[in-house]
């Protein structure tokens, strides 16, 4: 007798071979499919540079190496290692600060001798949110507000330092990502009203320690069109390709903003607007909703984990992959000043890659290991 497709569905999901693997069937498909699509892009957003692209591609299989091999890693481990992995990439960015590598004015990598260099401020958005949900994994919720200021100034410590670089960019997402664990442990909405309203003063106070450049980002996204040949041209060409698009595009390979290089930075953090001329709103649409079958699936993950070290982890993670998401296109399409954020696997990159896949063998983990009991 045959069974309904549904069943065929779950069975397939539940099949003898993924819970063996930990693989969460789901959440590799909606990333596969997102991984696909983002290749070609990159090849258009590229110039056909197909060079270009087999490096992505490396680097995307390095990230799902990662993905695989945490997710073989049952959460309790990871719960105990987390405040030694917190104490630990906290004294790395403190070797940054003292003796890191700069390059372009912003000193941000430690070298390893005879080897390559790498960014700690990456390691640092996956353990943000394994050190706050550790935090709170044996204390009752909601939260006190002793407990919340702890939070906040374990939230604050490596975000400053990463800012310090700078990095404004990664600091915000170090933050963002201890910010939702936090909220997802259930804070009470007076702290969260008296959060909105101290936030104007803090706006000010942090305008007046940036850097001039990062108030050049703020000032050109308030007003783009002061100088359209200097600051505001990034953003100009990349709205005016978002416009050029339309409602279906001028078709694969086909967008005068990237190919005749009038949008800078097109295979990286303008990629998306380079989708949206080829394919106009319907490709982002279908861009979206890959991006979407991905973060539902990690909040399926987070209201079904276990216990509040995994819920707080697996929801942080989702949300966090959100923020990557809006910055980027919001900063794209002019809503959000230009804070150096990639899109999440679509952009070409080499640490963020592999920083994203590793989360999402977090969450695979969290998933599979619940199930196997």
């Amino acid at each position: 007798m045959n069974m309904p497709f549904y069943e065929r569905i779950i069975a397939f999901t539940n099949a003898r071979l993924w819970r063996l693997t930990h693989v969460d069937i789901l959440l590799l498909l909606a990333l596969l499919i997102l991984m696909t699509g983002g290749l070609s892009i990159l090849y258009s957003a590229s110039g056909q540079d197909i060079a270009m692209v087999e490096r992505q591609v490396v680097r995307l299989s390095i990230g799902m190496v990662v993905c695989l091999i945490l997710a073989q890693l049952p959460p309790k481990y990871m719960r105990r290692a987390s405040p030694f992995l917190f104490i630990a990439i906290v004294g790395l960015l403190i070797g940054v600060l003292l003796f890191g590598v700069g390059a372009k004015g912003a000193q941000r990598w430690l070298q390893i001798p005879g080897g390559p260099r790498f960014q700690p401020s990456e390691l640092m958005k996956i353990v943000m949110p394994m050190m706050v949900a550790w935090y709170f994994a044996n204390r009752p919720l909601p939260p006190s507000l002793k407990e919340i200021v702890t939070v906040l100034v374990i939230i604050a410590v490596p975000s400053l330092m990463v800012a310090k670089q700078p990095d404004l960019g990664t600091a915000l997402l170090v933050g963002v990502s201890g910010i939702f664990a936090l909220f997802l442990a259930g804070i009470g909405w007076r702290y969260i009203l008296g959060a909105a309203a101290a936030a104007p003063v803090a706006v000010y106070s942090l305008w007046h320690v940036m850097h001039d450049y990062q108030k050049q980002r703020v000032l050109t996204f308030l007003n783009p069109e002061s100088d359209p040949l200097g600051s505001g041209w990034n953003i100009i060409q990349s709205k005016t390709a978002i416009g050029s698009g339309g409602l279906y595009g001028k078709g694969y390979l086909e967008g005068t903003q990237a190919q005749l290089n009038f949008l800078p930075e097109s295979h990286t953090d303008f990629i998306i607007a380079v989708l949206a001329e080829e394919f106009g709103m319907v490709g982002c649409g279908l861009l979206m909703c890959a991006y979407l079958l991905v973060i539902a699936r990690g909040l399926y993950i987070a209201a079904n984990a276990e216990d509040n070290y995994a819920r707080l982890l697996a929801g942080s993670i989702t949300l966090t992959f959100f923020v990557y998401m809006f910055v980027n296109i919001g900063m794209v399409s002019g809503i959000l000043p230009v804070v150096g954020v990639p899109l999440p696997l679509v952009s070409y990159g080499g640490t963020s890659i592999i920083t994203i896949m590793a989360t999402f063998g977090i969450l695979m983990s969290i998933q599979t290991h619940k199930r196997a009991r």
